[in-house]
């Protein structure tokens, strides 16, 4: 089965998506599932993951309940926790008393500080995902690879999957330190990788030959077994939208075999999440 594993909902009424300004015109008003159920039938996809976009309690318990309204559409949740309260522990073991819970997404990208993620107070918050068999979502850029590598040394049995590929800068042509920053990562740690986001990060007119060094890259290094495909979605309606990146997906993995592309499309999100 296909699997859309990154997809976003948001209301802007509810006030927590600091990020999402009118300058973001294309996406500044409200979306929810049913403005994707079209997107999902024409590329004929059976499920989807939901992923956090606002760093606040509200938004997960609000994703919970869209999830719960929509259960034909989201088979799994990545909420969001404040990873330095005190009582992170207990705060997962709540949230993961809903069985659509799979995991948590720091907005690591939005951090000022580059090494946030490895301050010794987070460690409660590693050890209550790893406990309580939980995925992390990195939503990094190629500036926090070397320090997401330090963080994988520390925690092996985390279960990590970064997010849009780190976001390589596609739309300046840059490939290094990202390149072997990514081949690193891959290599010496168990992370898996999403192929997502990419079109946001090539600029606008991009095309797939554009996106091509980067996404055969993401292949060499994780291979069909530990890369995830997603829209990004409604994200993605800023560069061209889901219809064009589905597409812009279908040529990018035309070479691979049947088996290669089915486990991409839908069976690592399943794996990685543990859908039914």
């Amino acid at each position: 089965m296909r699997i859309d594993a990154h997809q976003h909902v948001w209301s802007l009424a509810r006030g927590d998506y600091g990020w999402l300004t009118p300058a973001l015109a294309p996406i500044y008003r409200d979306f929810g599932i049913d403005d994707l159920k079209p997107h999902l039938a024409a590329a004929g996809i059976v499920g989807t993951v939901l992923v956090q976009a606002a760093p606040s309690d509200a938004e997960t318990e609000f994703m919970l309940r869209v999830a719960a309204d929509h259960g034909d559409v989201v088979k799994a949740v990545v909420g969001w926790v404040d990873f330095e309260a005190a009582d992170v522990h207990h705060r997962l073991e709540r949230l993961a008393r809903d069985p659509r819970l799979r995991g948590v997404r720091p907005m690591i990208q939005d951090i000022a500080d580059p090494d946030w993620m490895l301050r010794p107070a987070l460690e409660r918050a590693f050890r209550a995902i790893i406990d309580l068999g939980l995925c992390f979502d990195a939503l990094v850029r190629p500036s926090h690879l070397a320090n997401l590598r330090r963080l994988l040394a520390r925690y092996p049995d985390l279960r990590t999957v970064i997010d849009h590929g780190a976001k390589p800068r596609i739309a300046t042509r840059d490939r290094e330190p990202w390149a072997a920053d990514m081949s690193a990562l891959a290599r010496e740690t168990g992370a898996w990788c999403k192929l997502s986001g990419l079109i946001t990060e090539a600029g606008a007119g991009w095309t797939v030959a554009d996106l091509r060094p980067y996404a055969d890259h993401l292949l060499e290094c994780f291979g069909s077994e530990r890369l995830i495909w997603g829209s990004d979605w409604p994200v993605a309606e800023l560069a061209g939208g889901y219809g064009r990146w589905w597409a812009a997906t279908e040529a990018l993995l035309h070479p691979l075999d049947d088996a290669s592309r089915t486990r991409i499309l839908g069976g690592n999100a399943a794996r990685f999440y543990r859908l039914a």
